[in-house]
């Protein structure tokens, strides 16, 4: 019991380090691309996609972890060289455990796709995003160590620890570029670096008066996307991250089977796959794709030292994703050449 105890503490008292050292992340990440790197906004066959996520873990060790998150991204055709602009909005929420840590994020995008060849799908894209975060949580759930006396936590026991603060804001930026094609086979790929937090915002401290900063993060990102036959396919994304001396490596692969068989059905593909969060967990994914839809689900398989108290659970994820042309006059279904994946 009391070591049980010991991980929950340890494990609340990281979601408040993390809070500024790291940004939470998806299993299912791809799903969410402005997360990974704004200049990945817009990679998609369409002109409207709306991806929306969900994410609910660690609900076997204490109060569970929730994740929401929202973006939207809108491709316009500018100018007469095939070049694309994509608009977009990154929206987030994140709830974590006992003391209610809160996280709401609102940050507008914006991503030019410049066209380098005339006969193929290859685009040179450059992005900015940037908006308000805020954070907060309850300071009437928070359970210091000095309140705890013989083993046994007592609120009536006072704390030397001070909490000057229960809540701080923000504005954070962040930029990436990106290199996307279509060979002749008709594999499509790309690669991205991006930095997050450049501007290195301010961050008052809960403990002291002294103010600290987010520092930047640099991202890595590879995404490939290869027919199978007739109707197959496999897709697979990786990232790297860095941040504060933390590194994180996700990556993995997905196989679809396209359901139709005639061009005036109606689409519909069945995905199947696995991703790895090293060090921490193997996240296997089923994906279904209908028409303009497509549903995700995963779950993580906890493979951290958390696994003591976890046995093995993680958190389920759920994903919606629309995507499709506007019966407008500025379509991109118009241009002979996109920026897709």
């Amino acid at each position: 019991m009391q070591k049980k105890l010991l991980l929950l503490l340890l494990l609340i008292s990281c979601c408040i380090i993390n809070s500024y050292a790291q940004d939470f992340t998806f299993s299912q990440f791809y799903e969410q691309p402005l997360l990974r790197n704004p200049a990945l906004a817009g990679l998609f066959n369409g002109d409207l996609k709306i991806s929306m996520a969900y994410r609910d873990q660690w609900g076997s060790i204490t109060v569970p972890f929730r994740t929401t998150s929202l973006s939207i991204e809108h491709k316009i055709p500018v100018g007469s060289h095939d070049d694309i602009l994509t608009i977009g909005s990154q929206m987030s929420m994140d709830g974590a455990g006992d003391i209610r840590l809160k996280r709401t994020q609102i940050l507008p995008a914006i991503n030019f796709h410049k066209s380098l060849n005339e006969e193929r799908n290859t685009y040179l894209s450059l992005a900015f995003m940037g908006g308000p975060v805020s954070s907060q949580f309850d300071m009437t759930q928070l359970k210091m160590g000095d309140q705890f006396i013989g083993g046994s936590y007592n609120s009536s026991n006072s704390s030397a620890q001070p909490i000057t603060n229960s809540s701080y804001s923000y504005w954070d930026l962040s930029t990436g570029l990106c290199f996307s094609t279509e060979l002749e086979n008709k594999i499509r790929l790309y690669f991205a670096g991006g930095l997050s937090h450049f501007n290195k915002p301010t961050i008052h401290s809960v403990t002291t008066t002294t103010a600290s900063f987010l520092d930047t993060k640099v991202s890595l990102n590879l995404g490939v996307n290869a027919p199978i036959g007739d109707r197959g396919h496999m897709i697979s994304f990786v990232d790297y991250y860095s941040q504060s001396g933390n590194h994180q490596l996700l990556g993995g692969l997905l196989f679809g089977l396209d359901l139709t068989q005639y061009d005036n059905e109606e689409s519909a593909a069945f995905y199947v796959g696995s991703f790895l969060r090293w060090g921490d967990a193997v996240v296997p994914v089923v994906k279904m794709d209908f028409n303009h839809m497509s549903i995700g689900v995963s779950y993580d398989v906890n493979i951290s030292k958390l696994n003591v108290v976890s046995n093995w659970r993680g958190g389920l994820e759920l994903t919606a994703t629309y995507q499709g042309f506007l019966k407008i006059r500025n379509s991109t279904l118009d241009r002979v050449r996109c920026v897709r994946f």
